[in-house]
């Protein structure tokens, strides 16, 4: 039998040859099969050992979810904790090792910046001695402004009186607003103007 190739890539394409052997006759009604031939096999004893042998096999683990009895696979269902057995289980992954170390690096250049920005603006630390003074001072005028304030009249019939008011009230909560700053950071750096 001879066979050409196509050029296309398809499958190969038979050639008709007449003198190729053709299919078996259908059998006749007449012809009967050969009857009387057994096997020495007893198939009974064979099953047998077979299924003694043989690994038993697990039920599928299901599990139920509702009165009538719908069951549904324990794997896709989430019950089954899986990714705990992974030997990477509870590692941290490499690019996020790799991702923290940049901004550890990134973190230090800018505090290197800063610092020389800061040595560069000639800013020095304002000592605790002179903050204590300084909220001190505060203190003391924020009283003296408290005290001018009570001895005002309490009529404010005139408008240089209600200026006057007016002028202690915003002094107050400007001295106010500096105490709470001072108060709140400890460290305080101050720029020269040499």
């Amino acid at each position: 039998m001879k066979t050409a190739q196509v050029t296309g890539g398809g499958p190969p394409v038979k050639k008709f040859d007449r003198n190729m052997p053709k299919k078996p006759a259908v059998p006749l009604r007449t012809d009967h099969p050969v009857m009387g031939i057994q096997s020495g096999k007893n198939f009974i004893n064979t099953n047998a050992a077979n299924v003694i042998m043989g690994v038993t096999k697990k039920p599928k683990p299901i599990y139920v979810d509702k009165r009538t009895g719908d069951k549904h696979d324990v794997e896709p269902s989430g019950l089954v904790p899986k990714y705990i057995n992974k030997k990477d289980y509870g590692v941290t992954p490499e690019y996020i090792r790799r991702r923290n170390e940049e901004l550890k690096k990134a973190q230090e250049e800018y505090d290197r910046y800063i610092q020389e920005n800061l040595k560069k603006a000639a800013m020095k630390r304002l000592p605790d001695e002179e903050r204590e003074a300084i909220l001190q001072g505060l203190k003391k005028n924020w009283e003296e402004r408290h005290k001018e304030f009570q001895s005002l009249s309490i009529f404010i019939d005139s408008i240089s009186k209600k200026i006057r008011k007016q002028r202690l009230e915003e002094e107050m909560k400007q001295l106010e607003r500096d105490i709470g700053v001072i108060e709140k950071h400890k460290i305080i750096y101050i720029a020269n103007n040499a």
